[in-house]
């Protein structure tokens, strides 16, 4: 346990409290996974918790909120959600969403899915550094391969690219020799993580419970964000689809019940894709690799150079590329010691589970049941939102929800943000709001992108609202100031 005090009024929170546990010893369930070799394997599922202290642990009369935060495609919930300030040796700070949340009252959950962090994943999985890519076969439909060790298929090479172990790994843990996979499939479908976030949703719920008993009397929700990737899968997890049938579907309708609203951040979204898995059988691989570059693309803007910055002074924070990087590696058990040209001084790689994209498209979101704010930033090069690219998939997300007010939903756009907002600043003369104007967030200088998302995060999960509007579509300046978009 840390426990990290401080000063409020006497009505609110007095301070945070950490805590790290397992959702313990679980079975997969047969045929969940697109290898059945991992069927009926027991997994566990690692939780980062951050809730509000409140003076000798006593509970308020009215018991906190609770969210459910759900990570991207390679970062896991620890890091993404709790990054610590640069240069404090573990201490948390405003970068920190969980803590920032805890602080103004509300508990926060932020799961590693399964195959990231220190959940399970598995031996013949990605514990298996030969599972990552190998050399592709040409032509890509090709049966024939000439390499011993084989050759692989992948569906999209800009996300999961081939030969990584050529590229990546020939050194540092191969030692010069290609390697023939223990798993052939892609790791996970996106019902496998929807499963896991069933779990945590319902075991935070028995937390919170336990930790704030209020009188008995309030039925428990929890607010569900889901970041990148992450929105695909809650936005999946939010889905009733009558092919479950039965007991599944019934299973799946009490999770539903069990949320209170939703928030889409910088979320994956493909309006016409498909709504169940089309079993493709691509990637032919389980495990994708990124290094430090693959972690520090995150904060790119067009018409930057990598790690340069060309517009909005001040978004990269000094130091934050670095602890993002850090703190990723220490949530890897074995990539810390892969990669480089020197087999006595390994750069570090961070693992990522492949998997097939579906079941977040316009027909899923329109059956959404939730009051959803979808919040992007403007100038993301990984999720795109330049005219004509993918600035239409939040257009279509947004429109794609039920209509305004049957639930309320909001659309909000951030100037001089990129797919880092998470942790992403300001500096510079841009960042004070002109006379007569505040930014959204109170601050003044502006302290950035992550700032304005934690306010409205804020906002959102207790009131389901955004600068005091249940439905519409805003955007928030460089300067942090938000207004109705045109």
């Amino acid at each position: 346990m840390n426990e990290q005090g401080y000063d409020q009024e006497s009505t609110g929170p007095s301070g945070v409290k950490t805590e790290d546990y397992f959702l313990e010893d679980f079975d997969v369930p047969d045929g969940l996974m697109p290898d059945p070799q991992f069927n009926g394997l027991k997994a566990r599922i690692q939780v980062h918790r951050i809730r509000p202290l409140y003076e000798n642990d006593t509970s308020p009369s009215v018991p906190p909120p609770a969210v459910v935060l759900i990570h991207g495609r390679t970062v896991p919930g620890p890091v993404a959600f709790d990054l610590r300030e640069p240069g404090t040796f573990g201490k948390g700070g405003a970068l920190s969403l969980q803590e920032q949340l805890a602080r103004a009252g509300i508990d926060t959950f932020a799961p590693s899915l399964l195959g990231y962090g220190r959940s399970t994943r598995f031996e013949s999985g990605l514990n298996d550094p030969g599972n990552a890519s190998l050399r592709p076969y040409d032509p890509p439909d090709s049966t024939s391969c000439p390499y011993p060790e084989g050759c692989d298929r992948t569906l999209n090479p800009g996300i999961n690219p081939l030969d990584q172990q050529g590229r990546m790994l020939l050194v540092n843990p191969l030692a010069r020799q290609r390697r023939r996979h223990s798993s052939n499939f892609r790791f996970a479908r996106t019902d496998v993580w929807v499963r896991d976030i069933g779990q945590v949703i319902i075991d935070s719920i028995q937390r919170n419970e336990h930790d704030y008993p209020g009188d008995g009397r309030d039925e428990r929700q929890v607010a569900l964000v889901g970041y990148s990737a992450g929105g695909q899968h809650v936005g999946r997890t939010l889905y009733a689809r009558n092919p479950l049938g039965g007991e599944l579907l019934d299973r799946r309708n009490k999770i539903i019940e069990k949320v209170s609203c939703v928030v889409f951040v910088s979320s994956l979204f493909f309006a016409d894709g498909p709504t169940e898995d089309p079993e493709l059988g691509r990637p032919t691989f389980p495990l994708t690799l990124n290094d430090r570059l693959g972690s520090d693309v995150n904060w790119r803007m067009p018409m930057e150079l990598l790690g340069c910055e060309a517009t909005c002074f001040g978004h990269i924070i000094p130091g934050t590329q670095e602890q993002v990087w850090c703190q990723t590696m220490e949530q890897e058990t074995l990539g810390r010691g892969w990669g480089g040209d020197d087999p006595n001084f390994p750069t570090g790689l961070n693992r990522a589970p492949t998997f097939s994209g579906y079941g977040w498209n316009r027909v899923v979101a329109g059956r959404l049941s939730k009051p959803a704010l979808v919040i992007q930033g403007l100038e993301d090069t990984i999720v795109p939102t330049g005219p004509g690219t993918g600035r239409a998939m939040y257009d279509a997300l947004y429109t794609a929800l039920p209509p305004e007010e049957t639930p309320n939903k909001v659309l909000v756009q951030v100037q001089c943000a990129s797919h880092a907002l998470l942790w992403e600043g300001c500096a510079g003369e841009r960042c004070t709001p002109p006379p007569g104007t505040t930014s959204y967030d109170g601050t003044s200088p502006w302290a950035g992108p992550h700032s304005t998302l934690k306010a409205a995060l804020k906002e959102w999960i207790t009131d389901q609202k955004f600068n005091d509007a249940e439905n519409g579509s805003f955007i928030v300046n460089e300067s942090g100031v938000a207004s109705a978009a045109s």
